[in-house]
């Protein structure tokens, strides 16, 4: 069992790697289990198709981004201080992928949407499903902000889907430009789209 289970997260693991690197539609099953070190046969023992092992890949990978999210954002930290840790975060996230492969490898979520939302309807749906729920873990910290009277927004909701795009455009630009300076003006951005207060303006209206 032990071995079986080994081989599937080999396989999982070398498809993100490799989906990071050249795309998912370049890719065949045979690359894929050659670089897992797995027999071909493994992988139809554990994925019906490409597209379900791209699913399972999604899954995981959200899994793991989730409990991050989770951690900095369900923090104790003031709630625009945790959005800036986000931002922080993400960036440094970024700089020791590009140290560690060469490259800005961007986000797998976005760099999937770019490549399939056309192509094919369940990857399209499970992205959706999961920048949905990056919206809404925006939106409860932008709400809360907006209850402290820290930011000016109208609707959290759509404030939260802009600061979620903002954050996808500018890895976006990280990993064309190959540099990742282009996530310094992250916070800046933010808070002109959230109508940030600063603390005097804050009390001066209390």
């Amino acid at each position: 069992m032990g071995r079986t289970s080994d081989a599937r997260e080999k396989i999982i693991s070398a498809a993100q790697s490799l989906i990071e690197l050249r795309g998912y539609s370049a890719l065949g099953v045979a690359e894929i289990c050659k670089a897992a070190g797995v027999p071909k046969g493994s992988f139809y023992y554990f994925f019906e198709s490409k597209e379900a092992l791209a699913l399972t890949v999604l899954d995981e990978h959200w899994a793991g981004q989730r409990r991050e999210w989770t951690r900095v954002l369900g923090g104790e930290a003031e709630p625009l201080q945790r959005l800036r840790q986000l931002f922080e975060e993400t960036e440094a996230s970024q700089r020791a992928g590009q140290k560690s492969c060469g490259t800005v490898s961007g986000c797998l979520f976005g760099n999937l949407t770019l490549e399939l939302s056309n192509q094919t309807e369940a990857i399209r749906r499970r992205l959706q499903e999961i920048f949905d729920a990056q919206v809404a873990m925006v939106e409860s910290v932008v709400a809360e902000a907006r209850e402290r009277g820290e930011v000016t927004v109208a609707d959290p909701h759509e404030s939260a889907r802009s600061v979620v795009a903002q954050l996808e455009g500018q890895v976006l630009f990280a990993k064309l430009y190959n540099s990742t300076s282009q996530l310094s003006v992250l916070w800046a951005n933010c808070l002109a789209l959230l109508g940030a207060r600063t603390p005097q303006e804050a009390a001066a209206e209390a």
